[in-house]
């Protein structure tokens, strides 16, 4: 393809040309000079008028066909191109374009209004080279470097440029651009938005009157977020205009949860096959915002084909090239598919006096004039041109000459919406305050009358000095508003439109908001969604978690794609879309739908649950069961059974078990500062009388049968009432001192327990110090071994009624009862351990009472013949 493509289009043919023709200087043109290019009329595509400076100008008026012909059978079809300029494959009415007949007719009025201007170049007198790139790069080469050599496809030389308005394609700017930069040739764009031309250090020769494309991609982006578009899909050029516009799209979105479900490219010589993959690609996708960077010519081909496929349900977010296109428009195919498009419109503007310019055109004031010559034979049917060369080969009829272009409405006539067309009016603007600093000129309205209005001569400026005042340029245009580069850009100023249904049925595009600057201005309530719909159209991979859930990012997949998980306990999340669960304060817990807190259930040992009362009932119980047993007692306290059982100890028995019985309550209810201290040291001191009676009953048994033997008589009287008495207070006051430093160093103090149970808030006693709460249950411990191993060596003593007997098996029930205590404390949560506690306490409690006393009072109550000194001294042996 570049070999056969190559030869007609050598970007620096025009030079060589002109080098051809210079060298013969002297000698008839028509005799001595060939001109070797086979494409020479191609220089005559376009309108010119010469000037005192000329500035260059590149329009895409024609487009090339969809898919060239790549057999290589035959000669490239650029150098095949007949006289009928570069769309000779097609019909022109196919591929002839007039919104750029109103952009080139617009730099001539503005040329022709300069030329006016006393004010603005006095005495130089401007004009203008203005070509056509046929929408490719070889003929947009061929064209620049055409201009700035001064050819003109035959052995004559016009004037060189000094600049160069152009051209629309960014593809082709990024080109020319490198191409003019060693010639220092500035160029200044119109339509051409890549952001990547903002990058001064490649394109130092460049400036555009169009915002660049990163400042719509940032438009689009901030759409998408107000409208909660998560995932969109995005069919694109396949050029640098389209290409780097989404990724510039990427990055505005970056971190804000907006993904791109798929990326489609269009290529112009490839169109079938693209529109076919982007449009299936629409079809498979969830995405019903499509994003669409495309010139409208190829967008026009791309909704058609959605239309002959039945979607109808998408919205499209359109760049500025297409989104007030009035082919698109009025296209009757499109009239469903296209309602609701959401469009980035180049600002429109006025042009004062344009319309009647265009309205006074006519081929015989440009008669070298061929886009006007085919914007004629397309508007009225007829030849301008019957009886020239010009229009020999026309089949057409002969126009009478009365044609006007007053009350035509087309593309060219149009001037309600000046968007692309103001902004190549501003390009030459633009050229010419740059081209009036460089040559010092002076205005007739100049503060000093003694200066003659008029500049220095132009003929020695070079296009260096025009680039260099180019980036000086601050001129106030008609319309009162501030122009200047600020590094060859221009600030960001859009128009926000919509496509909505218009009398008839017909599209039409409304005006709904503003973007200046980094600022969105939309009316929300103007827009008409698809489907004339209220409703802002819905376009997730998946929907926002509802309050109560967070986001978990599916593997391999974009941000937008996720599942929802319910919050854990105790956390919420009560927006929706949250991307994470909060935790709530310690005082709260989550609801059972986990999108709000609420306040903890406060839960302790009560008095009014059943565990409560049932360990309460238990408890009176116990204490109303040793009250009776010590009325038993003392009703029959001068029998043998209550005289033989040392009645004093167990009347301090009862006591202390009654005490056990009823420190267990404490236990029970709302812990507070006092009950928390008062009740571990209520039950270690209780147990520990208990278990010191118990003991001194047991040393006193094991005494009394040891003074029975010879030899031993003196030993009771060491051990006596008096000495049990003291023993019971001796033992019992070390636990009272062991609680008396545990409750002043550390005591136990009541606390919220928020660890334990999720939507709970434990209000229990910590025991503070873990020191003092082990000596207190060890020291009983302590006692208690040591009353079993004494009352385990007694029990085979001699007698009726052998009180170590009873005193074993109430130890072992009792050390049994606390050995399992330590691990169901340790293991149970919140009030449970402390009713494993109370527990423990009752039923070590009743193990003593029941295994001590209740065969007392057996044999008092029930076998009072029993109840005997005899009967209990009946076996000695």
């Amino acid at each position: 393809m570049s070999a056969a493509v190559a030869p007609p289009c050598l970007p620096a043919l025009a030079l060589l040309l002109w080098a051809v023709c210079e060298a013969v200087v002297g000698m008839p043109a028509e005799e001595q000079c060939v001109y070797l290019d086979s494409a020479q009329h191609l220089d005559t595509v376009g309108l010119s008028q010469d000037g005192d400076v000329v500035i260059g100008a590149l329009i895409n008026v024609y487009i090339l066909p969809e898919t060239l012909d790549l057999s290589f059978t035959k000669h490239s079809w650029i150098s095949t191109l007949s006289n009928n300029v570069c769309v000779c494959f097609l019909s022109f009415f196919h591929s002839f374009q007039e919104s750029p007949v109103q952009w080139a007719q617009a730099m001539v009025f503005a040329v022709e209004e300069i030329n006016r201007n006393p004010s603005l170049l006095p005495g130089v007198r401007l004009g203008y080279r203005i070509m056509d790139s046929c929408t490719r790069l070889p003929f947009s080469l061929r064209a620049a470097l055409s201009m700035i050599s001064g050819g003109n496809g035959t052995c004559e030389t016009t004037r060189p440029v000094k600049l160069i308005i152009g051209d629309p394609s960014s593809t082709q700017s990024l080109i020319l651009s490198k191409t003019l930069s060693p010639f220092n040739v500035p160029m200044i764009s119109y339509l051409a938005t890549c952001s990547c031309l903002s990058n001064k250090r490649e394109y130092p020769n460049f400036f555009r009157t169009i915002p660049s494309d990163a400042y719509q991609a940032r438009t689009m982006a901030q759409m998408a977020k107000r409208f909660g578009w998560t995932w969109v899909g995005a069919v694109v050029a396949d050029n640098d205009y389209g290409l780097l516009a989404v990724q510039a799209f990427q990055e505005e979105t970056k971190g804000t949860g907006i993904c791109l479900a798929f990326v489609r490219t269009l290529f112009r010589e490839r169109l079938a096959k693209d529109v076919a993959r982007a449009v299936s690609a629409v079809m498979a996708s969830s995405a019903r915002v499509i994003l669409v960077f495309a010139w409208y010519v190829d967008v026009e081909v791309f909704l058609t084909e959605l239309v002959l496929r039945n979607v109808t349900d998408r919205l499209f977010l359109a760049s500025e090239i297409w989104s007030t296109s009035g082919r698109l428009l009025s296209n009757p195919q499109l009239y469903t598919i296209a309602q609701g498009t959401l469009g980035v419109a180049i600002r429109s503007a006025p042009i004062p006096g344009f319309d009647k310019h265009l309205q006074q055109l006519h081929p015989s004031r440009y008669p070298r004039d061929t886009l006007l010559r085919v914007l004629w034979e397309r508007t009225f049917g007829c030849n301008p041109f019957w009886n020239s060369s010009a229009g020999s080969q026309s089949s057409l009829p002969p126009c009478r000459g009365t044609e006007s272009l007053k009350g035509v409405q087309n593309g060219v006539t149009d001037v309600s919406n000046l968007r692309v067309t103001y902004t190549a009016y501003l390009a030459v603007y633009a050229a010419a305050h740059a081209l009036h600093s460089l040559l010092a000129c002076t205005a007739t309205n100049s503060s000093d009358p003694s200066v003659t209005p008029g500049c220095s001569s132009p003929n020695n400026i070079t296009p260096e000095q025009v680039l260099e005042h180019l980036k000086l340029v601050n001129f106030t245009t008609q319309l009162g508003e501030k122009f200047y580069f600020q590094d060859g850009e221009t600030p960001a100023v859009y128009d926000l439109v919509n496509w909505q249904r218009g009398p008839g049925g017909t599209l039409q595009y409304v005006l709904i908001g503003r973007v200046e600057g980094s600022q969105l201005i939309i009316n929300d309530s103007a827009i008409s969604w698809p489907g004339s719909s209220d409703k802002v159209p819905v376009s997730v991979c998946t929907a926002l978690c509802p309050p109560g859930t967070r986001k978990a990012i599916k593997k391999g997949l974009p941000v937008c794609c996720f599942d929802c998980l319910p919050c854990a306990e105790g956390e919420f999340s009560n927006i929706t879309g949250s991307s994470e669960c909060h935790h709530c304060p310690p005082e709260f817990w989550s609801n059972s739908l986990r999108n709000a807190c609420i306040p903890r259930e406060v839960e302790y040992l009560s008095f009014n649950e059943t565990m409560g009362i049932t360990l309460t009932t238990v408890a009176v119980t116990g204490a109303i069961t040793t009250a009776a047993v010590a009325v038993v007692f003392v009703y029959h306290r001068q029998t043998p059974i209550v005289k033989a059982n040392n009645s004093e100890l167990s009347f301090m028995l009862l006591l202390s078990l009654k005490l056990c019985f009823l420190c267990s309550l404490i236990f029970v209810g709302q812990p507070s500062t006092w009950s928390c201290r008062v009740q571990q040291a209520a039950f270690g001191i209780s147990f520990v009388l208990c278990i010191s009676c118990i003991l001194v009953k047991t040393i006193v048994v094991l005494v009394a049968f040891r003074s029975s033997r010879p030899g031993s008589a003196g030993l009771m009287k060491w051990f006596g009432p008096g000495q049990q008495r003291g023993s019971v207070l001796f033992f019992t006051s070390i636990q009272v001192i062991i609680c008396a430093v545990w409750l002043s160093l550390s005591p136990p103090l009541p606390q919220r327990n928020f660890g334990i149970q999720g939507s709970k808030v434990i209000l229990e006693c910590m025991v503070g110090s873990v020191v003092g709460f082990s000596l207190v249950l060890g020291y009983i411990g302590l006692l208690a071994a040591v009353c079993f191993l004494l009352a385990f060596f007694a029990r085979k003593l001699p007698d009726n009624f052998n009180e170590a007997k009873f005193i074993t098996f109430s130890m072992l029930i009792f050390c049994a009862v606390w050995i399992a205590f330590v691990p169901a404390y340790v293991s149970s949560p919140g009030k449970y351990s402390v009713a494993v506690e109370v527990f423990a306490i009752l039923a070590s409690s009743f193990g003593l009472l029941v295994c001590i006393f209740v065969p007392k009072c057996y044999i008092i109550l029930l076998r009072p013949e029993n109840n005997t000194k005899k009967f209990l001294m009946g076996k000695t042996q």
